[in-house]
């Protein structure tokens, strides 16, 4: 039982000392900015995987708004081997919320620094703080009229650049693999050092945000997905808005075209005939951000049977796969791309082809094209009514674009699923020669029984996929010590020597993709 006053405490850390810890940050940040009661505390402990609440419960949140009060916590951390756990918006739904990846870490949160600091409409950069959501730009460039465009993940409106690109997060653009785009960091090391990356640490240099590379060894990547350092400023690249804007869908009747529907894009996608990532969505996926309900259909638990899923199919008109990509570019450039894609599909024999005029405002065709031209909308959050009950789990493995690996892919991962009871809510995303298969491990979270068959799901999804050779890249907090053994243990080594370099006292995150002194 806890008795603390806290609803957690540090590891190795007595009250005491934390009491000692939070007089510090309360003199650094203000009262204001330190949070330690259970009322202020609730939001930042909200967690959809299927893991008891309690292991990634914080002792504490404090705010900065400034890089000096980050080097500041960082100063405070170290004194008194406080572990702290850093968010932007915080807002990585199915991936562990805001939530610290170990009980008892203090979370840094950075959503109060939300300043946009420059835009270049004429170069297409920008540079911004961890705070800035794609909403707040999205208002910015309409409010100033500025011919650019984003590329944002589903959950746009509320999630954010900085956060999304250092976890390797991607969208449905031309520029949707964000960290291709990101150019230039600020980062505040575990010592309080402040690193520009890149061209940043030249005095009065102007091409921070247009050369990512600089002198030396290129060190953005070694802050993604890491805990090295604390990025307070990104700067990346914007897409300039295209003349003409075409997007289409491409349904399919059968599971089973599902390889045939890749062969078909690859080749359109390496030559950039279709140069955003297309997404082919299963029924359920497009079905519940529709706000379909599984109690529609169903009462009874487990999974739901193929004949009912051909029903929501024929309701709801939709494809067992269902297509999604577009075209940019000046009329002329849009129009010889068409035909290509005309072609191709009438090559294929199968696929029915909606365009804009054709489906209206319809959903999902509506909010899929909205993702494609920058547009942010929050309709994608209709997935967790599917079961109800706030269980959410993203499992996403990587492979090649080919259809033969989605065959593979598919069957066994409906099988894991439908095996303990849950649905197959997934869509792949055809990269420019990768493919991402992004499945929803939805659930009851209300319901011991199920989030303990979910947890089990998980769990046999991660060993059979790497058991074929297939690892995720991303991954919630609760199994990131699981995925970081899937990659092997020099990787593991050398993360852990980097560590210990530059995090002696491992202060920053530990624990998070594996990663410990």
């Amino acid at each position: 039982m806890n008795t603390s006053k806290y609803l957690a405490l540090p590891k190795g850390v007595s009250e005491n000392r934390f009491d000692a810890a939070i007089k510090k940050f309360t003199a650094a940040l203000g009262a204001d900015q330190v949070l330690t009661s259970a009322e202020h505390l609730t939001p930042y402990t909200k967690v959809m995987m299927a893991v008891e609440t309690a292991q990634h419960v914080p002792s504490a949140v404090v705010m900065a708004t400034s890089v000096e009060q980050v080097q500041a916590v960082v100063k405070v951390c170290n004194e008194y081997r406080i572990p702290v756990w850093t968010i932007s918006t915080g807002r990585n739904f199915g991936y562990g919320s805001a939530a610290p990846v170990e009980r008892g870490q203090i979370i840094l949160d950075l959503k109060k620094m939300n300043k946009i600091i420059h835009i270049d409409p004429e170069l297409c950069t920008a540079l911004v703080e961890p705070g800035v959501t794609y909403q707040m730009l999205y208002d910015y460039i309409e409010e100033k009229k500025l011919p650019l465009m984003l590329s944002f993940s589903a959950p746009s409106a509320i999630a954010g650049p900085l956060g999304n690109t250092m976890d390797r997060g991607v969208g449905y653009t031309p520029y949707g693999e964000h960290f291709m785009m990101q150019c230039g960091m600020e980062v505040v090391m575990a010592n309080g050092d402040v690193l520009r990356t890149g061209m940043g640490g030249v005095k009065g240099d102007n091409a921070w945000q247009v050369f990512k590379w600089g002198y030396g060894p290129t060190l953005d990547g070694m802050f993604t997905q890491s805990n090295y350092g604390i990025c307070t400023k990104m700067g990346f690249w914007l897409m300039p808005k295209p003349p003409v804007f075409k997007p289409f869908e491409i349904q399919f009747d059968e599971d089973s075209d599902i390889a045939e529907i890749v062969e078909f894009i690859r080749p359109l996608r390496i030559a950039q005939v279709i140069p955003n990532s297309v997404v082919i969505a299963g029924v359920l996926w497009e079905a519940s951000t529709c706000n379909t309900r599984r109690s529609d259909y169903l009462k009874e638990p487990g999974h739901t049977p193929d004949a009912v899923l051909k029903q929501i199919q024929k309701d709801k008109h939709l494809g067992a796969w269902n297509v999604y990509a577009a075209l940019y570019g000046t009329p002329e450039q849009v129009e010889v791309n068409w035909q290509i894609v005309q072609g191709a599909l009438k090559k294929l024999g199968k696929g029915r082809l909606i365009t804009q005029e054709q489906a209206g405002n319809t959903q999902p065709f509506k909010y899929r094209s909205e993702l494609m031209s920058g547009v942010p909308n929050l309709q994608e959050f209709g997935l967790y009514n599917w079961r109800g009950g706030g269980g959410s789990m993203w499992f996403a493995p990587v492979s090649q674009a080919r259809g033969s690996e989605c065959d593979k892919q598919y069957a066994l991962a409906k099988q894991i699923l439908n095996k303990h009871g849950l649905d197959y809510v997934g869509e792949f995303i055809v990269g420019w020669r990768e493919m991402h298969h992004v499945i929803d491990v939805l659930y009851d979270r209300s319901n011991p029984e199920e989030t303990k068959r979910a947890n089990a799901c998980f769990s046999e999804l991660l060993d059979e996929f790497e058991k074929k050779g297939y690892a995720v890249y991303r991954v919630n907090t609760a199994f990131q010590e699981r995925v970081a053994k899937s990659y092997g243990p020099v990787k593991r080594s050398i993360e852990q020597k980097i560590k210990r370099a530059l995090d002696p006292n491992g202060i920053l995150a530990p624990g998070k993709s594996g990663i410990r002194i």
